[in-house]
């Protein structure tokens, strides 16, 4: 199985960046870029490779964030902005640790330290911009803000007329679902992955919402999925109930189905046949999945 780390796994880089982890090293916080390294200059999206060190030199690191997939550092007067795609990942270790000949990109801190982008596949990129609207503009709404409630999605789903899956899959609708976190939704919320988005009934509509706050929220307090990229450390694919598991009995109580494996819009789609129908779904069980997920959270 491959794929993209979603909200959830992007989501704990940022905060083990930001916090300092035994998996990345020490806080990037605070920190002042005196050198860049550029060893792949494809991976540079913006501005142009030989302009990186001079627009970045003296820059010091203010905060870490998310938006999407995409990792948001906000320095003195700029802002990075990091996609890991398929198989990048970022850690901060000391200068004289061994090198990486996968670390393409090499932020060098005037305290002697290192922020090092590896990237196995060379599909990530980074961008320096001034605004960081000129890259992030068009994604769509942070579907665990506050501001994103039932009324939010229906207007959105009503004004499309689309195959579910590929819908929460477009960043443009909603920023960071990507497709484990699109088939674990659709299963807790009981929606055939191609059901058409203008026939959800305002029921639907809120369990979707609920499914999809539930299955993020999930893989958050899992630190993401580890599955087959770069990211490890997540424990979320343990207690996947539809993803990957094609041919194994479906986890809704009562229900007889296996998970069967599609293909929708070109990408693996994991289901139930029997209790995700393409109409009058069920849509009870996300309520209870969603007590048994607080409950686990307060245990935490």
């Amino acid at each position: 199985m491959r794929g993209m780390p979603e909200l959830p796994e992007v989501e704990t880089v940022a905060r083990e960046l930001r916090e300092g982890s035994a998996a990345r090293g020490p806080s990037v916080l605070g920190r002042v870029i005196a050198r860049v390294t550029v060893r792949w200059p494809r991976q540079i999206a913006a501005p142009a490779p030989r302009d990186v060190e001079a627009r970045l030199r003296g820059q010091k690191v203010l905060a870490v964030g998310r938006r999407g997939k995409v990792i948001v550092f906000t320095l003195s007067r700029d802002v990075m902005l990091v996609h890991l795609r398929m198989s990048g990942d970022l850690t901060v270790v000391p200068g004289e640790a061994p090198p990486d000949k996968h670390a393409h990109t090499v932020f060098q801190f005037e305290d002697g330290s290192e922020l090092r982008f590896s990237d196995t596949r060379k599909f990530g990129k980074v961008w320096v911009v001034a605004d960081a609207a000129a890259v992030l503009g068009a994604l769509g709404p942070e579907p665990l803000d506050d501001a994103f409630t039932p009324a939010v999605l229906a207007e959105r789903l009503q004004g499309r007329h689309r195959l579910l899956k590929p819908l929460l899959l477009d960043q443009a609708f909603l920023a960071g679902v990507g497709n484990i976190y699109a088939d674990e939704a659709l299963h807790l919320a009981g929606l055939h992955p191609q059901r058409l988005s203008d026939t959800l009934t305002q029921r639907e509509v809120r369990a979707l919402w609920k499914a999809l706050r539930l299955a993020l929220n999930d893989g958050l307090r899992h630190n993401g999925a580890s599955i087959d990229w770069q990211y490890r450390g997540g424990g979320y694919q343990e207690v996947l109930r539809a993803y990957g598991r094609a041919g194994r009995e479906c986890q809704r109580p009562g229900c007889t189905g296996r998970i069967r494996r599609i293909v929708v819009g070109q990408r693996s789609t994991h289901f139930c046949p029997v209790c995700q129908l393409k109409r009058g779904p069920g849509v009870d069980w996300v309520e209870a999945a969603a007590r048994r997920s607080r409950r686990a959270r307060r245990e935490d």
